[in-house]
């Protein structure tokens, strides 16, 4: 289906439109299935498993934020994981598909190469390119490759008590925001020039102040100040 016909659907769904919904869940049951088979050998019947995964995908509908630039495939596939992973991980461990360890290797490996010849970290897009696959699947390995935890792990410590993992569990639409925040986020300084990147980065992930970003690179503290509210402007652009 072409995708502007999805986002139609969706925007239907949203308005209450039972159809649309129903179209949307019958277009997307192949993603849910091709999820689920990353799960076999679980103990559990696929059917079973793909009741929850379609709780994921009712989800994702409802819960699509069309301010993304990400196509509802792609939005879809954490959120359909996400289900599955809880329903299995109140049991027993979760164990990754083999398929999806090694497509996850091959993407880590193909990041850092294309990271510098592209003198930037790779899009999404970019990334399925190079490892011929789709963003969809890129997306499934990369979520099936992060190292399951203990709710009742540290999260963090200062020198206060201790906070739990269990502590910072608000809700899944929380979760499911950051995650997408993330992803805009990192396409949005994708595009940006490395200096334009260097200067989010000491700003913003390692709180230098202005004067010290303009010794590091080199300028002045004017300059630091007129290109950081230009590169700010510019990311917002990119997001939305």
């Amino acid at each position: 289906m072409n995708p502007n016909d999805t986002i139609e659907l969706l925007k239907k769904a949203k308005q209450g439109d039972s159809k649309a919904k129903d179209d949307l869940v019958s277009l997307n049951l192949g993603l849910v299935w091709s999820i689920v088979k990353r799960f076999n050998n679980r103990g559990y019947e696929p059917e079973d498993l793909f009741q929850i995964g379609s709780i994921g995908l009712l989800k994702a509908i409802e819960k699509f934020d069309f301010s993304y630039n990400v196509k509802f495939s792609t939005y879809a596939v954490p959120m359909i994981m996400g289900e599955i992973r809880r329903f299995l991980r109140d049991d027993r461990p979760v164990k990754v598909a083999r398929s999806l360890k090694e497509l996850s290797i091959k993407a880590q490996n193909a990041k850092e190469t294309l990271t510098k010849a592209l003198d930037r970290e790779p899009t999404i897009n970019e990334l399925a390119e190079e490892i011929n696959t789709s963003p969809e699947e890129l997306v499934m390995a990369l979520e099936s490759s992060q190292a399951p935890v203990s709710l009742n792990d540290v999260a963090f410590q200062d020198d206060g008590s201790p906070i739990y993992y269990i502590d910072q569990i608000d809700t899944d639409e929380i979760h499911q925001n950051q995650w997408l925040d993330r992803i805009a986020l990192k396409e949005a300084l994708s595009k940006l020039s490395r200096q334009e990147r260097q200067i989010i980065v000491l700003r913003y992930f390692k709180d230098k102040t202005q004067m010290e970003v303009a010794r590091l690179l080199k300028i002045t503290q004017v300059q630091v100040s007129r290109m950081e509210k230009k590169i700010l402007n510019k990311i917002k652009e990119l997001i939305s």
